[in-house]
């Protein structure tokens, strides 16, 4: 099939593949302990406001690059063709792993601990790996299924959390509650730049439209807008929700929770606000299962179409089958051997450094090509606040697991160096 005849994913499929992969349970967990550590709803919204600006900046990164490479394949395709086809293929290993083999095993753990009951008939990891399989289904087949069936889910879900903050925000008023004021002490930059950390979470998926960019119509145009206009609106949400968690309810009530969502839902709306809940986090964690089963095999098969991952790997026809079914047999067997917790240290630091090369990808072009070849939304100084910013959270992160997570990236990019030199001297 000739790259036109696949061109078949618009702007709404885009938009709602970012949407899909950037709201999952970070946001319904994050800011009991942000609110904990700031000690004010105020400073945690800020602290939310300030990973949308980071997110929104990276996403115009990634449209920068897209308008001039508007193949599929991500990190791959823009560090193999611009710095690097070392670069590039160890962006492409990291995704292998982490980006998207990791990332669907912990959405996949995570929706099971939300809806697998604690006393529950079944076995441990059966939900986890069924929606690996319903996702592989969906997309393995024929693009258009795929794709309609993600736009149904993350419009649902769209739905259900505008119902859930229209009801909420009108027993808010009903009760006659005001904006909670609370003696916060002074600000704390330290802690401030450590809630970040974990918010900073939430808003990494915002760059997945360019994985399918060459499936995409019009992809120059498409694929930066729906960055970006996904971005913006995701962060709309983020603060919408969690003005609602934190603002809405008691202090007590949300300070320090793990389920800061659930805890702030009953408060208003008693055991049917929870369950409520409990519902969008489970629809959010599948459609998040599901955007990446999409979008991980087109890098893949970009790289197999370079000659760097097995020729059964690229695309039969519609979909790339081959490399869908290993993807899912990769995450199948992590969600097997691992747990949420371990996976969670070791995404976090590898892909923030891929994500920072990535974008640092448009100065170099700039240099290369001119600044009008490369064109810019707004300001070159965004991609740059991404870059150092990502750069600077990373360097946070390492506070809690520094030789974990130093070890987990280490071993990653080696392994990714050694077979890239063995693959190398093979062509």
């Amino acid at each position: 099939m000739s790259d036109d005849g696949r061109r078949h994913f618009g702007p709404t499929t885009l938009a709602a593949l970012v949407v899909a992969n950037m709201i999952g349970a970070g946001v319904f967990t994050t800011s009991g302990f942000a609110l904990a550590d700031l000690g004010s709803p105020t400073r945690v919204l800020a602290a939310w406001v300030v990973g949308g600006i980071i997110a929104t900046c990276g996403a115009i990164g990634y449209g920068a690059l897209a308008r001039r490479l508007t193949a599929s394949g991500g990190e791959y395709l823009f560090l193999s063709r611009v710095l690097h086809p070392a670069a590039g293929f160890v962006a492409g290993w990291i995704s292998l792993l982490a980006g998207f083999t990791g990332a669907i095993a912990f959405a996949a753990h995570a929706f099971e601990r939300y809806v697998r009951p604690e006393a529950s008939a079944v076995p441990e990891n059966v939900l986890a790996v069924t929606s690996v399989l319903v996702a592989t289904a969906l997309h393995g087949v024929r693009a258009r299924p795929g794709a309609w069936s993600q736009n149904v889910v993350v419009g649902l879900k769209l739905v259900v959390l505008a119902g859930f903050a229209a009801v909420a925000v009108g027993a808010w008023r009903t009760g006659g509650a005001s904006w909670p004021v609370v003696e916060a002490g002074p600000f704390d930059l330290a802690a401030f730049a450590g809630s970040l950390v974990w918010i900073s979470l939430s808003y990494s998926g915002f760059n997945a439209a360019v994985y399918v960019a060459g499936e995409a119509k019009d992809p120059a145009r498409t694929v930066p807008r729906a960055m970006l206009l996904a971005t913006l609106g995701v962060t709309v949400v983020y603060l919408v929700l969690n003005a609602i968690f934190v603002g809405f309810v008691p202090f007590e009530d949300v300070v320090g929770r793990p389920d800061v969502a659930f805890a702030a839902a009953e408060s208003l709306l008693g055991n049917a606000g929870a369950t409520v809940v409990r519902a969008i986090v489970a629809l959010a964690l599948l459609s998040s299962v599901s955007s990446m089963i999409m979008a991980g095999p087109r890098v893949f098969a970009q790289m197999a179409d370079d000659g760097l991952f097995p020729a059964s790997l690229r695309f039969r026809g519609d979909v790339p089958t081959a490399a869908i079914l290993a993807q899912a047999a990769l995450a199948i067997t992590v969600i097997l051997v691992s747990d949420l917790e371990s996976l969670l240290s070791y995404l976090g630091l590898t892909l923030s450094l891929s994500g920072a090369l990535t974008v640092s990808c448009v100065f170099f072009l700039r240099r290369r090509h001119g600044a009008s070849a490369v064109p810019v939304a707004g300001s070159i100084a965004l991609p740059a606040v991404y870059v150092v910013a990502t750069i600077v959270l990373a360097g946070l992160s390492l506070q809690n697991q520094p030789e974990r997570a130093l070890l987990a990236t280490a071993v990653t990019v080696t392994t990714g160096l050694v077979v890239y030199t063995f693959v190398a001297r093979r062509r």
